[in-house]
């Protein structure tokens, strides 16, 4: 986990205080592409079988909203 860089105002001026950047140490990689890559797959199935059960759903609601005479 990254930690919060901190900074310093003086004069209405934002100074960095972590040591990275004055030394020239290259920042962390956040992850590599393959892990990116398998992470994606792995979330967008699961947000593809959302949208299909939350259609159901809503296909419930609907009909029960028509058999109490509120739906279209």
């Amino acid at each position: 986990m990254r930690s919060q860089k901190a900074t310093k105002k003086q004069n209405g001026k934002c100074y960095v205080l972590t040591p990275e950047r004055y030394v020239g140490a290259e920042a962390e990689a956040l992850e590599d592409e393959e892990g990116l890559d398998e992470k994606m797959l792995h979330l967008t199935a699961k947000l593809e079988r959302q949208f299909t059960e939350s259609a159901k759903l809503e296909a419930i609601i609907q009909e029960n909203l028509r058999g109490w005479s509120y739906g279209n």
